[in-house]
This record gives C-alpha cells, structure tokens and sequence, in this order.
C-alpha cells in the first residue's frame, strides 16, 4: 500500500459525495482505509464529519475515530452520536483509544457515556482514566496476552488461541504467576518449537524490558526504540501486569513530544494547535513576545550607553547587526543539539561537561572562521585594519560564548527543574546580544577612539 497523501481530487469527490445520498457517500468512503478517512476528516466541517461516522459500520467507524489527530477532536464527534450508536463505536475501540478520547470530555459526560457501557468495558477504562495521560499507565492498553508459568505446552497454546480471539494482534507472551505477578516472556516461536513436555516456566526469558505505571511516556519511548521492542509490559510497585504498550503508540508519542520541543524552543506555547485559528496563535505566542522585548530593552540599554561611540563610529552599527546575528545563530544551532541529547537520555556531568566543551571548540573555530573573513573585509574594503581587528575579537568571543550559552544554559535550566525547551532561546538571545554588544562596543572605545 501507498501511502496516503491529501489532494484536492479526493476531497472533491468526498464533498460532491456529501451532497448525495448516504449510499453512494457509504460506496465511496469504503474505498479508503481508515487512516485515509481520518486524513480527508482535517478538510470536512464538523457536521460532515458526524454523518459519516453515523453511518459507517461501527468497526470503521472507531478506526477512524482512533486515527483521527487530536487537533481535530475525536471527542466532539462522540458527543453529537446517539446514546446507542456511541455504545456501539466504544465497544469496538481499544481501551487506550477509548480513554485517550474520553479524557477529553468533562467528568459528568464520561460517566454519562461509561454508564451505557457493558461493566466489563466501563471498569478497563474507568481504570485507565485514573493514570495521568503522560505515563505509560495513561499509553497502555489493559488487553493483553498472558499465560501462566505453569502450564504445559498444549495448554498454553490453547490459552493464548483463546485469548488472541479477542485481540487484533499480539507481538509478545507475557507469563504470569497465580496471582498475576509478571515473570517474564516467552515468545510463541518458542512455545511451538518445544516439546510436549515442556511447562511454560522453563521457556522464560527472565531477562526483559518492563516499565512501571507512572513512568513518563518519553521513557517508555525511549526503551522500545533502544530495546527494538514491539511491545513493552507495564506493571506496578508489586510486579503485578498490568497491561502493555506497543511501539505504534511510541511512534504517536514521539512526534507528540518533538512537536512539543520544536515549538517550545521556537517560543510558541504547547497549548497552541498546528491547525488552530489566528486568535489561538495571538493568545499563545503574544505572551512570550512581550517577555522577549523586555530583554530587547536590556540589548538596546547597551547600545544607548555606546552611542557616544556609535556616534564617532557609524561603520559599527552594521558589523553590530552582523555580531548579533552570527552570535545567536551560533546558540540556537548548540542549543537544538544540546535539548535533542537531553530529550533522548539523562546526561551525566561527564557527558555534560564534554558537551559543553565540544560547543566550546566549536565557536572557537567556527569565530576564529568568520571573524578572519570580516577582519579581511573591513582591511580591504573599510581600510581600517584596527577596527577589523576589533571585530574578529568580538566576532570570535560571542561565538565562543554562544556555543557555550547554547550548550549549558539548557544543561542547567533541566538540572534545576525548569523545562529547557521553552526558556532557553529567551534567555541565550538576550545573552548572545548583549555580551555581543558589550565586547564590540567596549574594545571600539578603547582601542578606536
């Protein structure tokens, strides 16, 4: 199968299908995969949306509701359903999917929605619920293969045909003891491949990945792509099994979380949708604008106390702008490396250290670089090599400065407890600048004039 790309051809079709009876809207959407619809969902109006989930079969119709994005929001759709025809959809969805879209409503309507559900599917999710979202226990899916270390072969291969009836895939066995302690797992290669004789406890493979309830969602990301697992158990404090997360849900998690960080470090709030309206975008970014002036007044003040010297000097207002410009390009690039390595592992105080160095040598090169070319410049073109050289110095020490602004800043920001994705650039803009400005300025005062 191709994958799937959004074109102005199906979404014609789809609305000129709109328009018609819900036979030939039925005929059509039933040429897509589920994925697809939910694709074509991010261009149709909130009403178009509810009909066609109305009126597919309930089983495609949770595929699309689970594969819908977020920003399109699942949950309004089961809102508008009719109390049976919501029924029908919950009990088809996973449990995962069911809670993650659930959450999103007020607790009045969830209960509403889970009252209406058989207990059995009501308790799973009503257990999911009660984890915090960005934990593994908020990412797990309660269905879940797992046999007893106990049992014989053929014993185990009918229990895991029993329970695999009721799920849609499975990568891995879970063994568990008499009271639901996880002990290992085993893999049906395994099980099939050894003889009659053999119990399930003798096939375990005691040493595994798990992952405990509460543990963040980034972590669990973390192991199943160090790991190259399929699947991860997640228990609690007591080794019970709780449940399981597979890597399709990790993928969802880390572009979550790289979004997340790609935002942040551009100054925009988490809170603001990619496809969100223009008032959205105002009430999230104006904010850290207002912030970001504040520190603009701290660059301009050194300026303004320069000005005698700017005044004697004009050429230097434009290797200024040039100053500020290399200097804060030179943080953003060592602090999107330094925030990628500390998103994808603790990084100890050797391995920070050694991050800070590698910066450290790195602007001193890349300075000692571009300061060189505009000391040539101001020699041949301005004729005054005194001030080329009062440029390369600045040139080469905000570089400098910036490798290391960009590299420790995030290193000491995360080491306090102050998330480094979204402070950071603030904080290294005005530093870059205004120290930028303070070595220019101040070895233009002392050695040109």
């Amino acid at each position: 199968m191709q994958s799937f790309e959004l074109n102005k051809t199906d979404i014609l079709r789809l609305k000129q299908a709109l328009e018609g009876d819900d036979e030939d809207l039925r005929a059509l959407l039933l040429e897509y995969h589920a994925t697809e619809i939910a694709i074509l969902f991010s261009s149709l109006s909130q009403e178009s949306r509810d009909r066609i989930i109305s009126m597919l079969p309930s089983e495609l119709a949770s595929e699309v509701i689970s594969e819908m994005d977020a920003e399109i929001h699942p949950e309004r759709i089961l809102e508008n359903l009719h109390p049976e025809r919501l029924s029908e959809i919950m009990e088809e969805l996973d449990y995962d999917d069911a809670t993650d879209i659930l959450s999103q409503l007020s607790e009045d309507r969830q209960n509403e929605i889970l009252s209406d559900l058989d207990d059995e599917n009501a308790r799973h999710i009503r257990n999911l619920l009660t984890y915090d979202e960005d934990t593994a226990g908020g990412l797990m899916n309660t269905q879940v293969l797992k046999i007893n270390s106990r049992l014989a072969k053929t014993e185990a291969l009918e229990e895991v045909i029993r329970q695999s009836e009721e799920m849609e895939e499975f990568y891995t066995i879970n063994v568990v003891d008499d009271h639901n302690h996880l002990q290992g797992i085993v893999s049906l290669k395994d099980i099939i491949k050894s003889k009659n004789t053999v119990i399930v406890h003798d096939l375990i493979k005691e040493e595994f990945v798990y992952v405990k309830a509460n543990t963040d969602q980034e972590e669990v990301a973390r192991l199943i792509s160090q790991y190259n697992l399929t699947s991860i158990p997640v228990v609690d404090d007591e080794m019970h099994l709780l449940g399981r997360i597979t890597f399709d849900d990790v993928i969802d998690v880390m572009e979550e979380e790289n979004t997340e960080d790609i935002l942040k470090i551009s100054g925009v709030s988490e809170d603001e949708e990619l496809s969100g309206n223009w008032k959205e975008a105002v009430k999230s970014r104006l904010p850290w604008l207002v912030i970001n002036l504040g520190t603009a007044f701290l660059a301009a003040s050194v300026i303004r106390y320069f000005e005698p010297t700017i005044s004697k000097l004009v050429l230097l207002s434009g290797y200024m702008t040039m100053i500020a410009g290399m200097g804060g390009n030179t943080a953003t690039q060592a602090l999107a490396v330094t925030i990628r390595r500390i998103s994808l592992t603790d990084l100890t105080d050797n391995q920070a250290y050694r991050t800070i160095l590698k910066e450290f040598t790195v602007g001193l090169i890349n300075g000692a670089c571009i300061g060189l070319i505009v000391l040539l410049f101001a020699i041949f073109y301005d004729k005054n090599p005194l001030m080329g050289l009062v440029i390369f110095i600045s040139m080469t020490g905000n570089l400098v400065l910036a490798g290391i602004a960009g590299a420790s800043i995030p290193l000491v920001l995360k080491r306090i407890g102050i998330d480094p994705a979204i402070a950071s650039s603030i904080i290294i803009t005005t530093f870059t600048d205004v120290f930028g400005f303070l070595l220019l300025l101040g070895l233009a005062t002392r050695l040109l004039l």
